[in-house]
């Protein structure tokens, strides 16, 4: 696995392609460089100075990049701590997750932009020799020899490169391009009741993740920073569409009914379309996860709904499970479909019963109707009294708790940081 550095030219071989410059695939190329692999990156943005939505990292997360050596670096860029989540109906706590209860040190959700979890392991890959980056690059084709993935194609004509790998990862989120070069069925699964309007109010800090529910559709509130709270606005799957056809006065005036308390906010800072976004819930898998030199992590392999704060967490997994499988595989240049298939036999599970939790969690805190709001009192009250509850609260926080990151796997010696 050992390499050597490489100029960007077009044919130039690597070990690992990583295709999407996310938290799964940044994660699992610095792991691979960590353990001596010649690693590329391919992303199709300029930079990292977008919009993100999901921020919220869970203790399993946090365990797990802080093992890595980076959890410290990308807190010092500015983050948000939050003691837990609260269900609310109306200035009533129908349940209060208290992480502050769960053993430290990573007893909270920590709310951490991904531009600065993103900046801080990207920092580290760049001080690899072996790392090379070619961002503003759009993958448009797999080069493929006998039904084996060989690398891929990037951009197009006089300005074409290919890039040859010995294993092709596609970290490329929901929509993944890799996965439909590679011609993997998707399975879309309309599991959730709820689409999500999300945006950013400049307002006091909070110390608590809400789900509540004052007037019209349940919100999503937590705090972000520097000095934002981030809301996103449940509303019916797929109604969207004639909600906004009646215009942006209207759309205002639902989301100031749903959140009375950020209403002068709401009227202040939110002022046309461009100041919202939709995300479209849906869960998802893709029938398989690998092909022979092909693999797939996080949300190209898996989708999850927002709530519970689960995507982020599991592709950061993901990549390490990922991670001793490609090392053993480039060792013994087994980079088969056979081989590589140990990766979804161990994360397939869990990320299964993730969504069965998510499923839980949504009819239970989103539902609408007059028998959810006349039931979920008394049923939330109840279950969060159980044995039960304070074993899903632990999964969800956690994950697959013997996850570990393989640093016997390392090569000795870490470069500093650009």
């Amino acid at each position: 696995m050992t390499g050597h550095p490489r100029p960007p030219a077009d044919g130039a071989h690597t070990d690992v392609c990583v295709v999407g410059g996310g938290p799964a695939g940044l994660t699992l190329a610095l792991l691979m460089l960590r353990s001596g692999a010649r690693v590329t990156l391919v992303e199709r943005s300029r930079s990292l100075d977008r919009a993100y939505r999901g921020e919220i990292l869970q203790p399993g997360g946090q365990a797990l990049l802080d093992a890595l050596g980076v959890l410290e670096g990308a807190r010092r860029r500015g983050c948000h701590e939050h003691d837990g989540f609260r269900l609310e109906e109306r200035g009533r706590t129908l349940i209060n997750g208290d992480y502050r209860r769960l053993p430290g040190p990573y007893n909270c959700l920590l709310s951490l932009p991904q531009q600065h979890l993103l900046t801080d392991l990207l920092e580290r890959c760049r001080a690899h020799p072996r790392f090379t980056c070619l961002t503003g690059t759009k993958v448009n084709g797999l080069v493929e020899e006998g039904g084996v993935v060989r690398g891929v194609v990037c951009g197009g004509g006089a300005d074409g490169l290919v890039v040859r790998a010995d294993c092709v990862v596609g970290a490329d989120g929901r929509y993944s391009t890799v996965r439909k070069l590679a011609g993997i069925p998707y399975d879309r699964i309309e599991l959730f009741d709820q689409d999500v309007l999300w945006c950013k109010l400049t307002a006091p800090a909070t110390r608590t993740v809400r789900i509540f529910r004052a007037g019209g559709n349940p919100v999503l509130a937590y705090t972000s920073f520097p000095d934002c709270v981030q809301l996103g606005w449940t509303l019916p799957h797929k109604g969207y569409q004639a909600l906004a056809e009646r215009g942006f006065a209207h759309v205002k005036e639902r989301i100031r009914a749903a959140v009375p308390e950020y209403a002068d906010t709401v009227d202040q800072q939110l002022n046309s379309f461009k100041d919202v976004s939709l995300l479209d819930v849906f869960a998802g898998s893709a029938r398989r996860w690998a092909r022979d030199g092909l693999l797939l992590i996080g949300d190209s392999a898996h989708t999850h709904s927002p709530i519970g704060a689960q995507g982020i967490n599991l592709a950061i997994q993901d990549a390490v499970a990922a991670h001793p499988v490609l090392c053993e595989g480039l060792r013994r240049r087994d980079l088969s479909e056979r081989f590589l298939d140990a990766v979804a036999a161990r994360r397939r599970p869990e990320t299964e019963r993730a969504t069965r939790v998510q499923v839980m969690q949504s009819r239970m805190m989103l539902s609408t109707g007059r028998v959810s709001a006349a039931v979920r009192p008394k049923a939330a009250m109840l279950v969060s009294r159980t044995p039960a509850y304070r074993s899903v609260l632990r999964r969800i926080a956690y994950g697959d708790q013997t996850l570990r990151v393989r640093s016997d796997l390392f090569e000795e010696g870490e470069p500093a940081t650009v």
